[in-house]
């Protein structure tokens, strides 16, 4: 299978260059890429290095490298467009346009994306993360009045990391709460959930999922069982079902999906717009 170089090139950090480069190359599941991020391209010297770091992919013989630029200033960007590849200028695609529907000319100011200009916003992150990472599996803090999603379901299921990318994304309150045999074997939630009960959601998961994630975690005994894992997933839909909990199954999709569908599902205000 051939595989092709891709370069994803910014003057700040190469958040944005990646997220729509690898949107796009999802798109093409029968090659293979080997990615490449240069961040924080903000001189003529840096520029021309990164130039040169193109070219020597096309002169080793491979094939011509694809380059994702999101750099602001023209001065810069006209450097970069001197490399040998495929250069997919972002700016260039989607600025030109938006700057003649609005009829007004873009700030051309680097890291406006992911900066602090609206030190507001920042801090509502900032603020969300804290309390994903104090009310983390049960934690002890256990303010759940002052979530706006709490979500459970069985250990490994994506809970933790579906609540950081919710908190750093959005500004989303999210804690999370671990099922455990003490509710499975009562078949009831504790009663302090139950107060919060319409800021419940689920997350499930595929029981062979479930058990590649756990043995790599911890190979041995009870928790990393087949016949333990499928008993926490059976009597967890049951624990869903009684309590008319909405609920995903996150076997196949990423944080980000799993993310959308959660905040589709419950209409949660995203704090925070990335």
């Amino acid at each position: 299978m051939e595989e092709r170089t891709v370069f994803f090139l910014s003057d700040q950090t190469g958040v944005t260059a990646e997220t729509l480069g690898h949107s796009l190359l999802t798109q093409f599941s029968s090659r293979n890429f080997r990615q490449m991020t240069v961040p924080f391209i903000d001189t003529e010297d840096k520029a021309r290095a990164a130039v040169r770091t193109i070219n020597a992919v096309q002169e080793s013989g491979a094939p011509k490298p694809i380059v994702f630029s999101t750099l602001v200033q023209d001065e810069y960007r006209e450097i970069l467009k001197e490399a040998n590849g495929l250069h997919l200028d972002i700016f260039d695609v989607f600025l030109t346009p938006l700057a003649a529907e609005l009829g007004e000319e873009p700030s051309y100011e680097p890291g406006r994306a992911h900066g602090m200009s609206d030190i507001d916003a920042y801090m509502k992150r900032i603020e969300a993360t804290n309390f994903a990472l104090a009310n983390d599996d049960g934690g002890i803090s256990r303010n759940y009045e002052v979530a706006d999603l709490i979500l459970i379901g069985v250990s490994r299921s994506g809970k933790t990391p579906t609540c950081l990318y919710l908190a750093l994304q959005y500004g989303v309150f999210a804690a999370n709460y671990p099922l455990t045999d003490e509710e499975f074997e009562s078949g009831k939630l504790p009663e302090f959930l139950v107060q919060q009960k319409e800021k419940l959601f689920g997350l499930s998961i595929a029981p062979e999922r479930l058990l590649q994630i756990r043995k790599e975690r911890r190979p041995m005994g009870k928790y990393s069982s087949s016949q333990q894992i499928r008993f926490e997933i059976r009597e967890t839909q049951k624990i869903f079902r009684r309590y008319g909990i909405p609920y995903v199954d996150t076997t196949e999709f990423s944080i980000e999906e799993i993310s959308s569908r959660i905040l589709d599902s419950t209409g949660v205000e995203r704090r925070v717009r990335p």
